[in-house]
């Protein structure tokens, strides 16, 4: 049975920039099919919740240009568990306030907050791990972040430093890095100390609230409210204005199979592979002495593709990347450049 006191915030407003060409301004990647399976990263990860926390208590955050998506792709979900923002302010006001509407339903609600684009292979160490931290959190003053152990050192995560302090199997957290260098990546996993920061997070409403009162006092009367004003709210992420200056963050140390598709690389490194390590996407495709690449094309088309190693092959729509996998800063300067020069023709 499951406990009535426990809540759920699924963020789905993020616009999905370095998915691009296939993630598009007005059709992110949390509302596609990734991998092919007839459901949208959106749609797993409000099936994977749903069987932890009761759907009534399920609330999705979003921008209002998807809106009638998120309506679209889950028409169980009542409008009223739907927490529509005007402006895009990142992840901490949204939270905020959403944090407020489950206050005024339950104040005795313990959270799970969790992206959109998260991949999830082992759902019952996954169920385990979320219940696990709702308890934690349900009796314990703290903010609890879940770690994931390192397996590679990727540059595109955010990492966590675990102090030796801890309660139970809740470690407090010594520091933050955001998404090192490739030098610091290999020494972090060579060590014991560090964790990718996974962006879920659980903790209690009152908790939370209290967390925001006392160091983004400016922005409580701003959401705490029937109409929120963000555009008034600073925009910042949740990671930057709370968990880095909090002094009771802990983090639950979980293995379940977690990637998050924030990236082309991140989505390779999640994805099975042919025999020469290319990564194909329901695509057409006939290789040549080709390696470690991924492909995602249209299903109505072919590529063919000779003496190609590391690289991505993305088209989708009126546009076409080609460009090496694993070099994260020439796709953002890809990216900001189409968008300088064409506008939203091709964003």
């Amino acid at each position: 049975m499951m406990n009535n006191n426990y809540y759920c915030i699924i963020m789905a407003g993020g616009m999905g920039r370095r998915f691009w060409p296939c993630s598009r301004k007005n059709l992110p990647k949390q509302f596609l099919d990734f991998f092919g399976t007839g459901q949208t990263l959106l749609q797993q990860t409000f099936e994977r919740y749903k069987q932890i926390i009761p759907p009534t208590h399920i609330y999705i955050t979003t921008h209002k240009d998807y809106k009638q998506l998120i309506c679209e792709q889950l028409p169980e979900l009542p409008e009223g568990q739907l927490i529509v923002e005007e402006e895009r302010r990142n992840t901490a006001p949204s939270i905020a306030y959403a944090s407020y509407i489950i206050q005024q339903i339950n104040p005795n609600a313990t959270i799970a907050v969790a992206p959109s684009d998260h991949l999830i292979l082992r759902f019952d160490q996954f169920k385990e791990a979320i219940l696990k931290g709702l308890d934690f959190a349900s009796h314990n003053d703290k903010l609890v972040t879940l770690g994931i152990k390192p397996n590679r050192p990727d540059t595109g995560y955010g990492y966590i430093q675990v102090d030796e302090e801890k309660e139970g199997d809740f470690y407090k957290v010594k520091t933050f890095i955001e998404k090192p260098a490739r030098e610091f990546a290999e020494i972090f996993i060579q060590s014991d100390e560090f964790y990718w920061n996974s962006g879920i997070f659980v903790w209690h409403v009152n908790t939370i609230l209290k967390a925001f009162h006392e160091i983004m006092p400016d922005i409580c009367p701003r959401v705490e409210c029937d109409s929120p004003d963000f555009t008034s709210c600073p925009n910042i992420s949740i990671d930057y204005s709370i968990m880095e200056k909090a002094d009771n963050v802990y983090v639950q140390l979980c293995d379940f199979g977690w990637a998050d598709l924030g990236t082309w690389e991140s989505l390779y490194d999640a994805s099975p592979k042919d025999a020469d390590q290319n990564v194909i996407m329901h695509s057409n495709t006939l290789l040549y002495n080709s390696r470690n690449n991924i492909i995602s094309i249209p299903e109505d088309q072919l590529a063919v593709i000779q003496d190609l190693d590391g690289y991505l092959i993305a088209a989708h729509g009126n546009a076409l990347l080609i460009c090496k996998k694993d070099n994260e800063d020439a796709m953002r300067k890809f990216i900001n450049d189409v968008e300088m020069k064409f506008g939203e023709k091709y964003s």
